[in-house]
């Protein structure tokens, strides 16, 4: 019987001792695993450009001169004209080529250990790159990453709103759908000193500059002591823009057929014409304008014409029903895709300023027909849209309540003199 216990005592002894000595072994290996298996999923943070690792590539940036090419660009980095050719075939359903323009950027990536480059990358615009992989080759485009920043801002009127609001940082696109808000309650023509704004909105920043503006979320005019809200409010599926009685501040046609512009002469049954030196009527409404400034349909409608004819020059004439039609003469070329028969909405670009046919310098003639006669576009009553249906009203009165107490809130900012050294 004693033998059975020296014996069972031998095997515990052996038992505790591999545990001391192999157990402490194994916790130990597993506790190195653990740290080797955590150090493997630690990321390895890239160095990345347009979403492709640039670690092992050189860096070439540019801007597109006058006359470049796809071709003209990539010779310089010794691209084969056969993968030239090829890439530029396949990339007419994503980016037609031919549409590369002057002054725009563009980078080219080539390995450490080659000239050739490896990917090409245009920008179309501030918004999005295109991506050339030269290697395989393949196209493919992309948006840059964006922010929206929340903004609010209120100002006082010293010379414009136009020179006001850019004092203050405000964007040329801003500007021009604040005009539009208060088009046809407020003539911009005739601001007074200290009338004062507000407006409510989000920016578009990519890359820390300003790509946009979403919708004006809510805006504040006083004119002459008058107060003017302009409230957003969905209704029949589209947002529109209400007063605080409910009445619309959108009417069936824009007020003015370019942004921000000057008119240089109106309608007139007597006016003395700088090119034919003699006095004539002159049933259109002028608007003075730099070259090239986008012209937009004050309304929508369906294109009657859009063609070249003598003393017009390049003109489109557009139905909008069948009491108004209206006609945007001069310009230097037409709007891509405006022809006989096109539906166009309202704010749409048909045109571009021009001194085509008989003008003596840039400028849009905008005419305004009624009932199938020539009128005075600004003298004319123009029907506004449709207000707050009753059974909105109460949704609306909600919401007003609290844009106008948002708008309440916003203090004017003051834009102080630069200072003049004697």
């Amino acid at each position: 019987m004693r033998k059975y216990w020296t014996i069972g005592g031998l095997l515990f002894i052996i038992c505790i001792t591999f545990w001391i000595f192999g157990g402490n072994d194994s916790l130990v290996q597993k506790k190195e695993a653990s740290e080797i298996i955590a150090t493997e999923i630690i990321p390895v943070e890239e160095n990345l450009l347009y979403g492709i690792n640039v670690d092992d590539l050189d860096i070439i940036e540019g801007v597109v001169e006058r006359n470049q090419t796809l071709s003209t660009l990539l010779a310089p980095f010794n691209v084969p004209y056969q993968i030239i050719d090829e890439i530029a075939k396949k990339s007419k359903s994503i980016f037609d080529v031919k549409k590369i323009a002057f002054n725009k950027k563009y980078t080219v990536l080539t390995p450490k250990d080659s000239s050739q480059a490896q990917f090409f990358i245009y920008e179309p615009n501030r918004t999005e790159f295109v991506v050339f992989n030269l290697g395989q080759p393949a196209i493919y485009k992309e948006n840059k990453p964006m922010e929206i920043n929340n903004r609010e801002i209120g100002g006082t009127i010293s010379s414009s709103l136009y020179v006001n609001m850019t004092e203050l940082g405000l964007t040329p696109d801003l500007i021009d759908q604040f005009a539009d808000l208060y088009g046809w309650v407020v003539d911009f023509q005739r601001l007074q000193k200290d009338d004062k704004f507000k407006v409510i909105f989000k920016e578009q920043v990519v890359e820390d500059q300003i790509v946009g503006i979403e919708d004006i979320e809510a805006a504040y005019f006083e004119h002459m002591g008058q107060v003017y809200h302009a409230i957003p409010f969905e209704q029949n599926g589209i947002i529109s823009y209400f007063d605080e009685k409910g009445n619309s501040l959108k009417k069936a046609f824009l007020r003015d057929p370019l942004k921000f512009s000057r008119i240089s002469s109106r309608y007139s049954l007597s006016r003395f014409h700088p090119v034919q030196k003699r006095y004539k009527a002159h049933l259109g409404t002028d608007y003075a304008a730099p070259r090239g400034t986008e012209i937009r349909s004050v309304g929508d409608g369906t294109v009657l014409e859009a063609t070249y004819r003598g003393g017009n020059g390049n003109f489109v004439k557009i139905r909008h029903n069948g009491t108004y039609t209206t006609q945007y003469l001069h310009m230097s070329k037409i709007g891509n895709g405006i022809k006989k028969g096109t539906r166009v909405k309202q704010g749409q670009v048909i045109g571009y300023v021009g001194s085509t046919g008989l003008a003596t310098g840039p400028h849009l003639c905008f005419r305004f027909w009624k009932h199938g006669k020539q009128v005075d576009w600004l003298r004319e009553e123009i029907p506004p849209a449709e207000p707050i249906e009753e059974a909105n009203k109460l949704a609306f009165e909600q919401v007003k309540k609290e844009k106008i107490s948002k708008l309440s809130e916003i203090q004017y900012t003051e834009v102080l003199p630069l200072l003049t050294s004697n």
